[in-house]
């Protein structure tokens, strides 16, 4: 770890002011990740700018009829609270399937969009990582990938630079439920809907987000539908709990006369951001719930994936998971 200078804002527009004057500085909540990502010299800040005074620790209705979780809610805070379980129990059970419960306890909600890759090439810093070190290369694509990624690799000109994959669990039942995230920076304020928030990597993976240099989000705004009635996150590791998803499908069906009138499907630990194909969702509107169904969807769904090697069984594994997470969340009996 490199020395840095410490600041403690004391409001959000002191926050944005003191990262838009120093550039190679970083907000701090919880420091989960980024004290980590410090240790191992992969990031090096030159100030820590404090945040955890401000006022952003709030749930709060909107005007559309949803809520809003304040940036420094918690992660653990915010799967207990009796609105958040109660009408959106999908995120819930997506909080709770990651991490430990101290780290939830410290992880803050905005934090937990920033985190960055678990790529174990990205953290050692004596091998090439186009993420860390652009231009470098992927160590990845020639090396041990099994966590790797087998959507959205490939760039506009069809190369590849970049094979990581988005580790949270939080953000892969925001994408579902189709949240949106408000962001404050130097010039004011604006919201990003949460499907534009992630980029793929591109040609260049070394940028994350859609956010601006000095921007901080303040709050992530949920819609008033929370699917809180056919629901189901599953997620698939190497071990029961403490471990990074493989595949994850968070699921969210609408039911009306036995058909489905509106179905929710995005995927983690698949590719560079929480995967959805809105397209392929609405096929299943109109139709009964039924495994076939699903099948159908799922293989709709992994269309054009590609594995690098040791990951190849995350393809056949995806679909799986689809179909199961669907299936649960229609409630559907299973097989015999």
């Amino acid at each position: 770890m490199t020395n840095f200078d410490y600041t403690r804002a004391d409001g959000v527009t002191n926050a944005v002011s003191e990262r838009a004057s120093e550039h190679t500085a970083k907000f701090i909540a919880g420091g989960t990740n980024l004290i980590d990502l410090m240790k191992e010299n992969v990031e090096r800040p030159t100030r820590l700018i404090d945040i955890n005074r401000l006022p952003l620790a709030t749930i709060a209705e909107t005007e559309g009829g949803g809520l809003r979780l304040g940036a420094l809610m918690t992660n653990a805070d915010t799967a207990y609270d009796k609105q958040v379980s109660k009408r959106y129990p999908l995120l819930s059970q997506a909080i709770l399937a990651g991490a430990s419960a101290q780290l939830r306890n410290m992880a803050t909600d905005g934090g937990n969009l920033m985190q960055r890759t678990r790529c174990y090439y990205f953290y050692d810093v004596a091998t090439p990582c186009n993420k860390r070190e652009p231009g470098s290369g992927c160590s990845a694509l020639v090396g041990f990938n099994r966590i790797h990624a087998i959507l959205g690799t490939e760039a506009p000109d069809r190369s590849i630079h970049c094979i990581a994959t988005h580790p949270s669990d939080m953000c892969v039942a925001l994408a579902a439920l189709e949240a949106v995230v408000r962001v404050t920076g130097s010039y004011g304020e604006r919201t990003i809907p949460f499907a534009e928030f992630h980029r793929l990597p591109g040609n260049t993976p070394h940028i994350d987000n859609t956010l601006q240099d000095d921007e901080l989000i303040t709050a992530i705004d949920l819609p008033a539908n929370g699917f809180s009635k056919n629901y189901s996150y599953l997620k698939l590791r190497d071990r029961t709990s403490y471990a990074f998803a493989l595949v994850s499908v968070a699921a969210a069906l609408e039911l009306e006369d036995g058909r489905i009138k509106d179905a929710r499907i995005a995927l983690g630990g698949v590719s560079h951001k929480p995967w959805r194909r809105p397209e392929v969702e609405a096929t299943l509107a109109g139709k009964i719930p039924s495994k076939a169904e699903f099948q159908s969807v799922a293989d709709a769904l992994l269309e054009g994936a590609q594995g690098f090697g040791h990951n190849t069984f995350k393809i056949e594994l995806a679909k799986r998971a689809i179909v199961r997470a669907l299936s649960q969340a229609a409630k559907l009996k299973p097989a015999s």
